[in-house]
């Protein structure tokens, strides 16, 4: 049977190794010339990402290249100089949006396989007949597309890849075809500047122009006023009937600009759902707890599975974002020897170790901690806190930037991480006491 590729975001030449390291077979991503995700892009210079794709070639893995904005007639020989010098590094494959740009791709890396972004809105085998002639070989179908209409298109192209997104931000607009962010803001989010104004909360007003007065409408309460928040999609629970189908090649998680946490724990769910799929002990209890401990807006598993006039649970109009479970204490560097503190940490604090997939740990108990095993999670209890200068400390802050000796050697791009109440507490806050844009957490199993 042909094994599904699991394909995850690299927003920055750490998070593209984080993710390669908790199991991706792929990532995407790229500078920010001509991106759609311009803030995630500024983090990679050329030297930086091909150091990436030469990383990812190292251990057998690919990286997929963004150039998935929509061109205007003054940019084009920008277009065709930025394609030019990205396939020098070599990339896995192109992506892009426009059948232009397809065709100018075409011409100038002819040997880089093309993959047609979301952005183009696939959703029938007529348009991707279309794509493919032109040369495309993936096509990235509209997160809008079911299961029975990439079913559908492969009956008639299957030699044509598809690749579909299961987790992360969903847009509220069409395939992402927005114009409140260039209205409000003059940001253009098909040109990779989305201001996100769709995460904010709105007040209503009814204007009477006879009378030329204008009264705010009170909203239902409970309800809120987050009206264009989406949540979050999240199809970890149907990744056996995704794989069952056969017609899906790559499974895709969202989230360039998301947390090097993120990064790691959403890509090693996703790779345990998919592995287990096929060794016969798909267990979706077990994904969601690991995706719960992400901070998100509320899950959803979108369209995939129902169609859009079926779904009534897609919004969370109260609230723009929730803890996740769980809080990042710390990340190790990427030799394994060290940390660096992601959220208050003191003498005598106990973190759990989130490791890489198929990575090990040493138990130990030593002047600088101990490294316990309890019911098949690792632990580790702080007794010093010592930087590499000898500089030790009582409590260590988030943004601290010494890095701190680990009792041991750990595997590198370990997470430490504690319950979200604890890491609350430290800070003197609660649950309830959480911003107003924010909201506590939920467990989301049930809407999945």
């Amino acid at each position: 049977m042909h094994k599904a590729e699991l394909l995850a975001p690299a927003g920055n030449l750490e998070k593209l190794k984080i993710a390669l390291n908790y199991g991706a077979d792929a990532v995407y991503g790229g500078t920010s010339t001509f991106s759609l995700r311009i803030r995630s892009g500024k983090e990679f210079d050329m030297e930086s990402y091909a150091e990436g794709i030469a990383y990812a070639h190292e251990r057998g893995k690919k990286v997929y290249s963004t150039v998935n904005s929509f061109p205007f007639n003054s940019q084009l020989k920008l277009y065709e100089n930025h394609i030019a010098k990205l396939a020098e590094l070599k990339p896995d494959a192109l992506i892009v949006a426009s059948p232009g740009v397809v065709k100018l791709a075409r011409k100038i890396a002819p040997d880089i396989p093309i993959h047609l972004s979301t952005q183009a809105n696939v959703m029938n085998a007529l348009d991707a007949q279309v794509y493919y002639d032109l040369g495309v070989k993936r096509i990235i179908a509209a997160r809008e597309i079911s299961l029975k209409d990439c079913e559908a298109i492969k009956s008639v192209i299957p030699d044509l890849e598809l690749e579909i997104f299961v987790h992360g931000s969903m847009c509220f607009a069409y395939s992402g075809r927005c114009l409140i962010s260039a209205l409000q803001t003059g940001r253009v989010p098909n040109r990779g500047s989305c201001a996100n104004d769709c995460r904010f909360p709105y007040e209503i007003y009814a204007y009477n122009p006879e009378t030329d007065t204008t009264f705010r409408l009170e909203e239902e309460s409970e309800v809120g006023t987050y009206i264009m928040n989406a949540k979050d999609m999240n199809m970890a629970s149907h990744v056996d009937e995704i794989l069952a189908s056969g017609v899906v090649d790559s499974l895709k998680i969202e989230g360039r600009t998301k947390s090097p946490y993120y990064a790691g724990v959403v890509t090693k769910a996703y790779r345990h759902a998919i592995d287990d799929f096929y060794a016969g002990i798909f267990d979706k209890i077990k994904y969601q707890a690991e995706l719960n401990t992400t901070q998100n807006r509320g899950f959803t598993d979108a369209y995939l599975i129902s169609r859009p006039f079926e779904k009534n649970d897609t919004q969370a109009q109260g609230f723009s974002i929730q803890y996740g479970t769980h809080q990042v204490a710390g990340l190790v560097g990427e030799d394994g020897k060290t940390w660096r503190c992601k959220d208050k940490t003191c003498v005598g604090d106990r973190v759990e170790i989130v490791l890489p997939v198929g990575a090990t740990v040493d138990l130990t108990d030593n002047e600088y901690g101990k490294i316990d095993e309890v019911n098949g999670k690792y632990w580790l209890t702080f007794r010093k806190i010592v930087s590499t200068s000898g500089k030790s400390f009582d409590c260590i802050h988030s943004g601290d930037l010494n890095a701190i000796v680990l009792p041991v050697k750990l595997p590198g791009y370990t997470i430490l991480r504690r319950k979200i109440d604890e890491a609350l507490e430290k800070k003197g806050m609660t649950q309830d006491s959480t911003p107003a844009h924010m909201k506590p957490t939920q467990n989301n199993q049930k809407e999945i």
